[in-house]
């Protein structure tokens, strides 16, 4: 999409016979918002973000108002069990013109936006190495996970994020409204922040209430395409906060999504320093409605291995951890043992077909091209030369 430029819309709004005057209004409109993000496309209204986004217009009212029909399909999967646990993650799929008029704002809107420099996932460019390369070879390692990352993410936030880009305060909202969703009750939801906001309840059509659990307001739903996005830009100012607290300590400060890592070669610090950051970290993400999961929060001091987002931070370069190494090895092992292969192994391992071993083995070995090239392909060419009863 072109930069948004007033001759062209003076030109085809005079063809479509549309009052001069509501024409330069928009103008104006326009001309205010691109001066703070050029290549953002102007929205004036939600008909006009339906006719961007090719979506109906009566659709996109419904999920404005929160219409009682729930636009999203909801399932959950397994994450990695923690201390015994087990844990699942929900996703939340929305339905086809939804993901339609969300895949617009993703390309056409937030794709346009810079984040913050800490901020190292769902941005272009971003990959696992370059999310920990920073820490490589560091003495001390602080690691912290925001629990509940997108739920936490009111629409206020959201609200927030596209007046920061310069939309009008109605366009914002109903941009917010596009991008979130209303969940259950759960004890993030019950705190105040979640009630409904005020701003709009002259708006009738636009009020959310629920008559049994009374007014709520909607969250960045895990599946959408518009929330990575729309989270980094959302805890741009935590981001800018935790640097700051990182260069007070002598840490350098990164965030791959959910996970905050802080680090040091210094020699002077200390664990006191360690929990002293960590409060500090903690107390900034409270006053953005976000919270640490204590069982994820972890210091590695000298002389400890420092692992982050599952990769060897103890040399000069991101590596595979030896943990890593040992488990494909195995798997290698009772493959190419002609007694067990693929189909005993399968079924040793609980998985429940062979193609979803070989898959696994499969995304494991992409994983490690990504990170040790040559030692992934090398694994790549084993599993390929297995003989899989398929």
């Amino acid at each position: 999409m072109t930069r948004w430029r007033p001759q062209p819309f003076r030109a085809a709004a005079a063809a479509a016979g549309i009052d001069s005057t509501i024409v330069e209004n928009a103008v104006q409109t326009a001309t205010r918002m691109t001066s703070i993000h050029p290549d953002l496309p102007p929205v004036f209204t939600l008909r006009h973000l339906a006719h961007l986004s090719d979506v109906p217009y009566a659709l996109l009212r419904k999920y404005a108002a929160r219409d009682a029909t729930d636009p999203y399909t909801t399932f959950k999967i397994h994450k990695r069990p923690l201390r015994g646990r087990v844990r699942f993650r929900r996703i939340a799929v929305p339905e086809p013109a939804l993901l339609k008029v969300q895949s617009w704002i993703t390309q056409c809107i937030l794709a346009k936006v810079n984040v913050h420099s800490a901020s190292r996932a769902f941005s272009k460019n971003d990959t696992l190495v370059r999310a920990v390369e920073d820490h490589c070879g560091c003495r001390w390692l602080i690691k912290i996970d925001i629990r509940n990352f997108f739920e936490s993410i009111n629409e206020v936030a959201v609200f927030r994020v596209f007046r920061s880009l310069g939309y009008q305060p109605l366009v914002a909202f109903e941009l917010a409204r596009m991008c979130t969703r209303m969940g259950g009750k759960s004890y993030i939801r019950e705190r105040p922040r979640w009630q409904v906001w005020s701003r709009w309840k002259t708006i009738t059509h636009y009020k959310s209430w629920n008559p049994t659990e009374g007014p709520r307001m909607g969250h960045l739903p895990q599946g959408a395409p518009t929330s990575p996005m729309l989270a980094n830009l959302a805890v741009a100012q935590f981001d800018e906060e935790a640097t700051t607290i990182a260069k007070t300590f002598g840490l350098t400060y990164t965030r791959y999504a959910d996970d905050l890592i802080l680090s040091t070669a210094a020699k002077e610090f200390s664990r006191d320093q360690a929990r002293a950051v960590i409060g500090q970290i903690t107390a900034a993400l409270g006053k953005r409605g976000l919270g640490a999961n204590s069982a994820k929060t972890s210091v590695s001091p000298p002389g400890s291995r420092k692992i982050a987002l599952g990769l060897s931070l103890d040399g000069p370069s991101p590596r595979l951890p030896r943990h890593f190494k040992a488990k494909l090895r195995e798997h290698l092992y009772y493959l190419e043992n002609t007694t067990i292969g693929p189909v005993g192994h399968a079924r040793a391992r609980g998985f429940a077909s062979v193609i979803g071993l070989r898959h696994h083995l499969l995304g494991l070995a992409a994983f490690a091209s990504q990170i040790e090239s040559p030692y992934g392909k090398l694994i790549q060419q084993r599993l390929d030369a297995i003989d899989w009863p398929l």
